[in-house]
């Protein structure tokens, strides 16, 4: 792919760029938990975006989408990012840059990228951090990582139209080979953990399907951790978010929520605790355990938030049934997308064919399989 991208820029702009790649992520453990200031555990991999740059004496810039097969020119002092469009992604970085008080002077500039369409490993974060990190190379602006993932958050958040939380671009900037962040969505830092897979790997199910009611039903599920946290404060003064409240304390919490808001509440409570144990976990090299972890998420997410649905369930129990899978659970936002299972090696080929043929008699649909690799996070190459 970089040199698909570096051969399309000398095709389209006749000079030589400087090549960056920003990675996709996955997310080991901790859904739903990042809008309560909670834990979270992604890790970068080697499925990403791929952005050429070079300055041009131009009064606009020239921007070039390969998976697309478009081109957009927009002038850096009357950009209008359009909700949607790809190019939007580029306009929001260059907006919040020249915000912050970096001089953008005008570019031409190349993307594309190896991140299955729909598959949930975050090409949106990946392609602005990509776009940010080009340019900050090609300009020699000083801008800290953490700056960098805040800047591309805030560019999808206004100009993408998704509210989207920090895990995505943190992870797509400060992923580590073989490591998972253990990342702290309240003060925004991480510790590193080691992935000792050893004859397992990581493979991702794509349900193909992705249902109508997924956004309002996240409207729905924040509101109602936020309207707990409203509740609890009365009864527990020192709290901020829900991720202040340990599992000890779900008796208490049960007593004082609503029947309609407690499991809302037991997820986030319950899923920040997993993920602390999934990190410990790894550190012990047990991998039995984080297979638990995994199917544990899965049932929380499934019963107690609600965020699943009949296809992602149909291939979890498919894979809890199979030889070799340690565990799976559902991946991103819900209903639909991704299942994330740790399978052992020498049975992915068989693991691949039973889950096939259940899908396809139960569905009608054929899933797509996503072998992810572990990487380093983003940087020129």
């Amino acid at each position: 792919m970089k040199s698909k991208v570096t051969q399309s820029f000398l095709h389209h702009f006749e000079a030589e760029p400087l090549v960056v790649f920003a990675p996709g992520r996955i997310n080991l453990i901790g859904e739903h938990t990042d809008y309560q200031e909670g834990f979270v555990f992604p890790a970068a991999i080697a499925h990403g975006i791929y952005v050429a740059i070079a300055k041009n004496n131009l009064n606009f810039c020239r921007v070039y989408a390969l998976d697309f097969d478009q081109e957009f020119t927009f002038e850096l002092g009357g950009m209008s990012p359009k909700k949607g469009h790809w190019a939007s992604y580029v306009m929001g970085m260059c907006t919040l840059l020249n915000q912050a008080g970096y001089p953008l002077r005008n570019f031409d500039l190349v993307l594309g990228g190896d991140i299955p369409i729909g598959s949930g490993l975050s090409s949106s974060a990946a392609l602005s951090v990509a776009v940010g990190l080009a340019i900050a190379k090609l300009f020699s602006f000083p801008i800290a990582k953490k700056n960098l993932a805040l800047y591309s958050q805030k560019a999808e958040q206004l100009f993408a139209g998704v509210n989207c939380g920090i895990m995505d671009p943190y992870a797509s900037l400060f992923g580590v080979e073989n490591h998972a962040m253990l990342l702290d969505c309240r003060s925004v830092t991480h510790q590193e953990v080691k992935i000792p897979l050893n004859e397992y790997r990581f493979l991702l199910v794509n349900s193909k399907v992705s249902h109508a009611l997924a956004s309002s039903a996240y409207n729905q599920r924040r509101a109602a951790c936020e309207e707990s946290v409203d509740i609890l404060q009365k009864f527990f003064p020192e709290i901020r978010t829900l991720r202040d409240l340990k599992v000890g304390d779900l008796s208490r919490v049960q007593q004082l929520l609503p029947k309609s808001l407690f499991p809302k509440a037991k997820h986030v409570i319950t899923e920040c605790g997993r993920v602390h144990q999934a990190a410990k976990a790894l550190q012990n090299e047990n991998l039995l355990e984080v297979g638990n972890l995994l199917k544990a998420s899965h049932e929380s997410l499934r019963d107690d938030f609600e965020v699943s649905c009949p296809e992602i369930d149909f291939l979890a129990i498919q894979a809890g049934s199979t030889k070799g899978v340690l565990g799976a659970r559902m991946m991103g936002g819900g209903f639909g997308g991704c299942l994330l299972t740790l399978v052992k090696d020498a049975e992915v080929s068989s693991f691949k064919t039973s889950i096939k043929e259940g899908y396809l008699n139960k569905f009608k649909l054929m899933p797509d399989f996503i072998e992810v690799a572990v990487g380093a996070g983003a940087r020129q190459v």
